[in-house]
């Protein structure tokens, strides 16, 4: 049974080719070279990138070409959809108990804001990106996350994803919605060769799953600073409203290592004085973007900082540090004003 899916990003997930075809021609124009059109790219384009860079700009360092290419990407979040049923099957991997990963040649910061702003970046437990070579990288990625490659397909639209899953031993699946046509994908022989992703549901046993729906485990923390103020965030996950920081726990990590890792990487926070408060069965929330039941671990904790600096990651709009009757007047999600009356009721905050 496959249980672990490895995602290709550009052309498999995501319709990044025009931006991608945008960037190469601004390189292509700063070194006073002809631009390719879309035929001429998908014709020319290869991966690893290095080799198709180095042919159509010889002898440019590595280094300057993925500055250049930053350099003339548009914004990394914007015009950037999901391709067609991408959402659909993103959501049957997730209820079915699929573990989900990235792995791309793209850089990192446009594929994680391309994600968040898709709303499907937490559906992924790790995103591997700006790799070069996929068919070595794939080996660390299975062994760091536990994974067996008979139990694993990777899914991507181009030879060298096939390649990588062959490199694996795992189930190389290649849809034909991005770089490469039916015609080029076959000359590497992929297991499973499929229009676009509306088909794999029923190629992997459909919804008859016996691991289907089980609860994801979160963690997050109502954080105090030294005037005992509580910090929020706005996120868009949850309809705007304000609540508190957190996420989903990674296999082999503990709670409280994940809730600080959580925290670090959303709000650039290091806490103390961690508390454990409650859990919270979180089914079918109204307020979250899409179908989920969580059990949520909520902690609440003090920063480290004397003076903390909030820096927010992609995943919020906003915060702010408020006293705990103003904190109670804002529009709060409902697992956090349940978490706040719990720590009223035990004389946590006042």
């Amino acid at each position: 049974m496959i249980r672990n899916l490895i995602f290709d990003w550009s052309g498999t997930l995501a319709d990044d080719l025009p931006s991608v075809l945008c960037a190469v021609n601004g390189m292509l124009r700063a070194a006073g070279r002809d631009e390719l059109t879309r035929v001429e790219f998908q014709a020319r384009f290869r991966l690893p990138y290095t080799e198709f860079f180095e042919e159509i700009l010889p002898g440019t360092p590595l280094e300057r070409l993925q500055q250049l290419y930053l350099e003339h990407f548009p914004h990394a979040s914007e015009g950037v959809p999901l391709l067609p049923h991408a959402a659909e099957f993103i959501r049957y991997a997730a209820a079915t108990g699929r573990r989900m990963v990235v792995l791309s040649s793209a850089p990192a910061q446009h594929v994680e804001a391309q994600a968040a702003a898709l709303g499907v970046k937490d559906a992924f437990e790790v995103m591997r990106c700006g790799v070069i070579d996929k068919r070595d990288e794939i080996h660390s990625l299975l062994a760091g996350l536990d994974m067996r490659p008979e139990e694993t397909a990777f899914i991507g639209d181009m030879r060298h994803d096939i390649d990588a899953g062959k490199a694996a031993g795992v189930l190389s699946i290649a849809t034909c919605t991005g770089y490469e046509s039916a015609e080029t994908l076959l000359k590497s022989e992929p297991d499973l060769l499929v229009r676009d992703l509306s088909r794999l549901p029923a190629l992997l046993g459909g919804w008859n799953v016996k691991e289907a729906a089980f609860p994801i485990a979160t963690v997050g923390a109502l954080i105090l600073n030294g005037a005992g103020e509580m910090l929020l965030i706005r996120t868009h996950k949850w309809s705007h409203r304000w609540g508190i920081p957190g996420g989903k726990i990674k296999r082999g990590e503990n709670c409280e290592e994940a809730l600080v890792r959580e925290i670090i990487e959303e709000t650039a926070l290091t806490l103390r004085d961690i508390e454990f408060v409650m859990v919270q069965d979180c089914i079918e929330p109204p307020e979250f973007q899409r179908s989920a039941h969580f059990l949520l671990l909520n902690y609440i904790a003090h920063c480290a900082e004397s003076a903390p600096s909030v820096v927010l990651n992609e995943e919020a709009q906003e915060f702010q540090w408020l006293p705990l009757a103003e904190a109670l007047k804002t529009d709060l999600n409902i697992p956090t004003r349940i978490l706040i009356d719990e720590c009223i009721h035990r004389g946590l905050v006042s």
